[in-house]
């Protein structure tokens, strides 16, 4: 984090160094950008267009610097599928390039970019203008989180889970990973609510979302409250084995630690699992197919009488199995 403090109001950085991608053809302008902001970014270098995609597909930049003339496709075409697709439609784009007419500032502007600097580059007036643009974008980042943050629980809320659910199903059929979700409902939430009032079931729902904040630690992963006493996770990465592991610890953990604190009332989860293997055929279907098989390994969980899990494979007839330990109990 040295040197972070002067460049980027600390508060906006959470604790990470803004990421920086260089996209340049020419060895050069990439030592010269690099030795700009090497001190304050983590600095990703890209020598072509598609290896800059590529790189934009695995992980997402805080801000692109790119040039114009490139092998392969150019820079216009870069930015323009860079605008074009939603995980990336929110990274500024700065060209930095030798073109130094109106036409070329002109469609790079239409594309989709921010600011256009020009070759020679003058480093105080580079770092002015990134520095600009970063902390629009930190800012836009902050204020979109706290739009997918869920009031009582502080985990994200229903319509960030639909969107990053949808985004990693993408992410993980373009890079052929595993992914997976898990659904945890609160057993007798209703009778809870109605017996000691709404706020012992607003502590309870805080309390199961804490759990899974403590059991889900990946910054990959995702815990969201679905609706109701109802919780997802979203998982990429993540093989069935790992995830019915996770699953058994989640139940057990809300049964420890949090159900006893209302005696005639003690708390367990049902949890769902679904899992996308990485040889998936996207012909046999979507991430909304996913979501619908983890709701009814959910349901299989209540009909097996609560406080236990079920899962499958999305494509596959057979159950996965249930870890070693036991959680008949309660």
């Amino acid at each position: 984090m040295s040197g972070t403090t002067d460049f980027l109001p600390p508060e906006l950085l959470g604790g990470q160094r803004p990421c920086l991608l260089v996209v340049d053809d020419e060895p050069l302008n990439v030592q010269a950008l690099y030795t700009v902001f090497a001190k304050d970014c983590q600095v990703l270098v890209a020598t072509d267009g598609e290896s800059a995609l590529a790189l934009c597909a695995r992980r997402q930049p805080d801000l692109v610097l790119l040039d114009i003339g490139m092998p392969g496709i150019d820079g216009f075409e870069v930015c323009r599928r860079l605008q074009a697709h939603p995980s990336t439609r929110g990274v500024p784009v700065i060209f930095v390039t030798a073109r130094d007419d109106a036409d070329a500032e002109t469609q790079g502007l239409s594309c989709g970019a921010v600011d256009f600097i020009v070759k020679p580059i003058h480093p105080a007036i580079v770092r002015a203008r990134v520095r600009t643009h970063l902390t629009l974008k930190l800012q836009s980042d902050l204020l979109r989180q706290m739009v997918f943050i869920d009031g009582l629980t502080g985990v994200h809320n229903r319509r960030f889970f639909d969107e990053r659910l949808d985004a990693e199903w993408g992410r993980a059929m373009r890079n052929r990973t595993p992914l997976s979700l898990l659904m945890v409902d609160i057993d007798h939430f209703k009778r809870l609510n109605d017996q000691l009032g709404h706020q012992a079931g607003d502590q309870r729902l805080r309390q199961v979302a804490e759990v899974l904040r403590r059991c889900i630690r990946r910054t990959s992963d995702v815990v969201a409250r679905y609706g109701g006493e109802e919780f997802a996770c979203v998982l990429p990465d993540s093989e069935p084995d790992a995830v019915m592991l996770l699953g058994r610890m989640i139940v057990e953990r809300v049964r420890e630690d949090i159900g006893q604190l209302h005696p005639d009332h003690p708390s367990t989860v049902s949890v769902g699992v679904a899992c996308k293997p990485a040889d998936f055929d996207p012909r046999h279907g979507g991430f909304q197919d996913l979501l619908a098989l983890a709701d009814s390994q959910l349901y299989a969980a209540k009909a097996a009488g609560r406080n236990t899990l079920r899962g499958r494979v999305i494509g596959q007839a057979e159950a996965l199995a249930l870890p070693s330990m036991s959680l008949a109990g309660n």
